[in-house]
């Protein structure tokens, strides 16, 4: 019961992790390579759960990629429904022959699009699937016909986002905390409203920022374009905003273990890192698990700026945090990575390696320095 309140106590206070100095990290944390399967220990109730006939909606991008490759380690027969764009599957930095060999026999590939209701409902209805984990839906309306398709249907998992609460002075967010039906994210507001007006089981996780190789949202990237290229990091207000990353191999595992967890049930969870950082915090994390020299980091008012459609900065000018407490408690789930070390993986299995989502864009960097110079 100690151990039980040290980490309660843990998961609610804001993170020391701004104070970071920049002192380089060991050579065996900067050269160490992460596999892409799960930590031995990471997974124990699906080892005893029956196999199960998966559908992923989504799958070959970020979230997915990891959590079809958990399911099938653990011995569920998976499908993943795309447009088939992108490859199925693909070998990814880290993962051996062996390893990408065993998951691409196994996983399977259903070729369509989630707006083509009709095609969804006959497609679906044929397989006769399990579970569903819906990563990529954002409204409802491409989430009825699936419900529809699957009267049998055991359970939905489906990825909201913790973007749904309404802000608010009082922190870190709850589950059951105000959501806003005009955030940006109402779709999946209605989605979880809709599932808990079916008679379908579902379990709805709500990621805060989630970062980690093959991240597709400029998150950590950001960060490592400026450092790499020897840039100040522009940083909107006094940089103690405070906010909350997630390394998104910790997510895949959160999601495999609501899988036929009856604590599960039509159930919320906030998932995200144990401990807070602010912006400040962050890029010096970013430099330290990069192995950069420490960053020189600009201040600036972003009411100072026409930016125009262009984004200045990856993270919303906030404070924006979540507890994980519930999950930590019902699902039995604890995440693996601290900051430095997730970015270390992220870095060493992506950027590190000269891979990345989006080319480098100072544009608007230099109009914040450019005002800086000026008024010095």
């Amino acid at each position: 019961m100690a151990a039980t309140a040290s980490l309660k106590s843990s998961l609610l206070l804001p993170s020391p992790i701004s104070d970071f100095s920049t002192a380089a990290l060991s050579t065996s944390s900067q050269t160490r390579r992460r596999s892409w399967q799960p930590r031995g220990a990471r997974m124990q109730v699906a080892a005893a759960a029956d196999s199960k006939n998966i559908l992923v909606m989504g799958g070959t991008r970020f979230i997915g990629v990891f959590l079809s490759r958990f399911l099938v380690k653990e011995g569920h027969q998976v499908t993943l429904f795309t447009r088939g764009k992108a490859p199925i599957t693909q070998q990814l930095p880290g993962e051996s022959d062996a390893e990408y060999a065993e998951f691409s026999s196994k996983v399977l590939h259903l070729k369509g699009d989630r707006q083509d209701f009709d095609f969804v409902k006959t497609s679906l209805a044929a397989k006769g699937f399990d579970v569903v984990y819906d990563i990529n839906g954002r409204e409802a309306v491409e989430v009825a016909p699936i419900l529809d398709a699957l009267p049998n249907l055991e359970q939905y998992i489906y990825c909201s986002s913790a973007g749904v609460y309404l802000k608010s002075d009082l922190l870190p967010h709850f589950e059951t905390d105000a959501v806003d039906p005009k955030s940006r994210h109402k779709g999946k507001l209605e989605t979880e409203s809709l599932l808990e007006s079916r008679d379908v089981n579902w379990t709805s996780i709500r990621p805060v920022y989630i970062y980690g190789p093959l991240n597709y949202n400029p998150v950590e990237e950001w960060f490592f374009h400026r450092l790499k290229a020897g840039r100040p990091i522009p940083v909107p207000g006094a940089g103690n905003q405070i906010t909350q990353l997630g390394h998104v191999k910790d997510l895949a595992t959160a999601f495999v273990l609501a899988l036929g967890n009856p604590k599960a049930s039509k159930q919320v969870f906030n998932i995200s890192g144990a401990k807070y950082v602010t912006f400040d915090g962050l890029a010096r994390a970013c430099a330290k698990a990069g192995g950069f020299p420490e960053p020189e980091i600009v201040h600036y008012n972003p009411k100072d700026f026409d930016f125009g459609k262009k984004k200045a900065f990856p993270f919303r000018d906030q404070h924006f945090f979540a507890s994980i407490e519930k999950a930590t408690k019902e699902l039995g789930w604890k995440p693996e990575y601290d900051l430095v070390e997730g970015l270390t993986d992220s870095y060493n299995l992506d950027f590190g390696r000269g891979t990345f989502r989006k080319e480098a864009d100072f544009t608007t960097d230099d109009m914040i320095l450019g005002k800086k110079l000026v008024s010095v």
